[in-house]
């Protein structure tokens, strides 16, 4: 194991402007380091496997002229109770990268000392141990033993020219982690002209401003005892349930660059902006949104179509304009990438490529305004970051468009699998803020609403599995049809399907053309389209390894002629499934010979199951799945001829409450044993009093996976 430093890195524009590693030293080791002699820890952590006896983090923001500093520091310092903290702390790494923004080099400084239990203390030279491995610096901490304490920091600053606006990366993180702290502090400086989101949550400590001599700076910070730690389980979002800060802070050295930053930037520098109100929010996006785009191509597309109601027409204008302005170019950009030819000039001028969800929307804003349809935009955000009544940081919001047809529709994301009113499903569920439009023009008032989500049993795999032995019992032959609706097909569309899966069913939908097919001589169209087809067989053939792989991986089996077809794309509404065909045959891993008998590791056909090991059994966090989903395998395997089969009885399974369940029947059918197995999770969220009841339809499914069946001889 290793221990990954904090993601910080030092960037040395002047040696002038740096502190000398003595000086960085000096800041966390010096005379003024209260922590320096805290090689104790309390008796109830004696069996933890290490206790944080501190852990500090600064950070600071100032300019000098046209030069911009950001410096962050931090440093840990860990007493050692078991092999596994010495193994997780015997090697540190870390990456040194350059920073092509401001084109300069990055560097790391970096301090470790190891602290025994009589006080000696081994301060590691970091750069004679540093080695390069895989693009990464490592260093070996040497003679680390149970009962050390190991202290290290790591410093950063960033220095750059800047006279415009500019948003540092927000910081979101737990004060916890999976040690406990007994000691915690983050301080925070900054000055005029650096405007700061920042704010605490789930009860986390209270920033506290620090009083400073010079009116134009300012520092804060946030101190901490005593902080538990937590395991971070899975289906976990810990900063919605743990202590935990945020902030980002933004640099504008005058009213029009603060006018146009992309933060809720607080009133004035020596305010700390604690949480964007509804009214922050409706003052900013009040303008981001306009309606514009010539709709002559929509216009043409509804020449002479008939609809039943907006709804149907407002979802095919959608569909019809993911294809003109999204996957028309996509065949362009693959031929341009392979240096076949540069197709761009191919489409006219100034063709329409979406390539932000602005575009799409302030479009799609004139569509609904000339059809005199009315629309609202949502603003929303990730249930991971809590609650939309908290949100702080403004890249953390989402934009949805909301039209107000027979039965409101709501789009998304863009980009060629995106379907109605299947938007992120972190969003689903959520409050949300929508921006009412006025006579489709301009954002009149906001107000609270709570968005839809899709159910267990919108969201459906159905998996069915035929299987037949080879008369000599070495091999199977296996034909598996999956059909994926709603959420579930995001999980195979970008991983099953490319571009050339779905383009031509644009074509042939929309009667456009190729790219290739508008090059006018033919001798070039002729030798464009021979290399263009022998790069999709390229890309083809290096599928073929990958899906292979693929279904041995989830299945824990070696196979052979592996074959993967695309039914249907499933690109055109919730309902529409996505549908996949694979035959392989099974070499190995499957069939197991018992004298003259054989067992099949049948369970398996109902793909790797989650298994809660022993240490998950207890929990105190709640649980967030990524949404709510249903499973449904159908197994048929081929009884050959002169056997007979033992062990359908614990094929038969039936685990059900409130959180989901897990229900297997097994029966034999005309010489064919046939499973039927359903998997449900019913709710994306559950009190951690539920967990248990969430246990108990997961090893239900899980045990089932690992099942055999007996094939005996008669």
């Amino acid at each position: 194991m290793k221990f990954k430093l904090f993601l910080l890195t030092l960037l040395w524009v002047s040696l002038s402007q740096a502190q000398t590693k003595d000086e960085i030293k000096d800041f966390f080791w010096g005379k003024n380091d209260e922590y320096k002699s805290a090689n104790t820890i309390p008796e109830k952590y004696k069996n933890e496997s290490a206790v944080v006896i501190y852990k500090y983090e600064d950070y600071d923001f100032h300019k000098f002229g046209k030069s911009v500093t950001y410096r962050a520091a931090f440093r840990k310092r860990v007493k050692l109770n078991d092999q596994a903290a010495v193994t997780s702390f015997s090697e540190f790494s870390y990456s040194e990268k350059s920073n092509p923004r401001y084109g300069a080099v990055l560097k790391t400084v970096i301090g470790i000392k190891v602290i025994k239990p009589n006080g000696t203390e081994n301060i590691i030279n970091t750069e004679k141990e540093a080695v390069s491995v895989d693009k990464e610096k490592k260093i070996a901490v040497p003679n680390l033993e149970i009962g050390d304490i190991i202290d290290f920091y790591n410093y950063s600053t960033e220095t750059f020219s800047s006279t415009y606006e500019f948003g540092f990366d927000a910081v979101e993180r737990t004060l916890g982690e999976t040690y406990p702290i007994l000691n915690y502090k983050l301080t925070f400086q900054t000055e005029n002209d650096f405007f700061v989101n920042f704010n605490t949550y789930n009860n986390g400590p209270e920033l506290k401003q620090i009083p400073l001599e010079k009116s134009g700076e300012r520092k804060y910070e946030i101190v901490a005892t005593d902080i538990p730690k937590n395991d971070f389980p899975r289906w976990f979002l810990p900063l919605v349930e743990l202590p935990c800060y945020k902030f980002q802070v933004y640099f504008a050295r005058s009213g029009k660059f603060e006018q146009r930053a992309a933060a809720f930037l607080p009133e004035k520098e020596s305010i700390i902006k604690r949480v964007a109100t509804k009214e922050d929010i409706f003052n900013y996006y009040d303008t981001k949104f306009f309606p514009s785009g010539n709709l002559n191509d929509v216009e043409n597309f509804l020449k002479g179509k008939n609809f039943k109601s907006n709804e149907e027409k407002v979802k095919a204008v959608y569909y019809f304009m993911r294809h003109q302005f999204y996957t028309r170019y996509i065949e362009a950009f693959v031929i341009n990438d392979a240096n076949i030819m540069n197709p761009f000039g191919l489409y006219g001028y100034d063709p329409v490529f979406f390539t932000k969800e602005e575009q799409f929307i302030n479009y799609f804003m004139q569509f609904l305004k000339k059809q005199k349809i009315e629309f609202d935009i949502i603003v929303a955000t990730g249930r991971e970051n809590g609650p939309i009544s908290d949100v702080l940081i403004q890249e953390n919001i989402r934009i949805l468009l909301k039209v107000n047809t027979e039965s409101p529709i709501y789009f998304g994301i863009f980009d060629p699998f995106s379907i109605p009113n299947q938007f992120d499903s972190s969003l689903e569920n959520t409050k949300a803020y929508a921006l009412k439009v006025s006579k489709n023009k301009k954002v009149s008032d906001i107000e609270e609403i709570t968005l839809p989500g899709l159910t267990y049993k919108d969201n459906v795999t159905k998996v069915t599995t035929n299987l037949s032995l080879s008369a000599d019992f070495t091999s199977a032959n296996a034909s598996k049809i999956s059909s994926l609706y709603g959420h579930n097909k995001e999980f195979e569309h970008n991983n099953k399907i490319l571009f050339y899966d779905y383009i031509n069913e644009d074509y042939e939908k929309y009667g456009t053309s190729p790219v290739l097919d508008l090059v006018r001589k033919q001798k070039d169209k002729d030798k464009y389209k021979k290399e263009y087809t022998a790069l999709i067989e390229k890309f083809k053939q290096n599928q073929v390894e990958k899906f292979k792989k693929e279904i041995e991986e989830e299945y824990d089996i070696k196979v052979d002629k592996h074959d993967l077809k695309v039914d249907k794309t499933g690109r055109f509404g919730i309902d529409e499934p996505l549908v996949i065909t694979e035959n392989f045959t099974i070499t190995s891993n499957f069939i197991k010979k018992a004298g003259n008998n054989y067992i099949l590791d049948i369970g398996k056909f109902i793909s790797s199951q989650v298994d809660i090991e022993e240490k998950e059994y207890e929990r105190t966090n709640n649980i967030y799945t990524i949404f709510p989903r249903s499973f449904e395998y159908t197994i048929n395997l081929d009884i050959p001829e002169g056997y007979t089969l033992s062990g359908l009885e614990k094929l038969n399974v039936k685990v059900e409450n409130e959180t989901g369940s897990f229900v297997s029947k097994a029966e034999v059918k005309d010489n064919k044993l046939v499973i039927v197995s359903t998997k449900n999770y019913i709710n994306s969220y559950e009190p951690n009093a539920n967990w248990k009841k969430m246990i108990a339809f997961l090893d239900a499914a899980y045990q089932f996976s690992q099942e055999k069946v007996l094939l005996k001889k008669n």
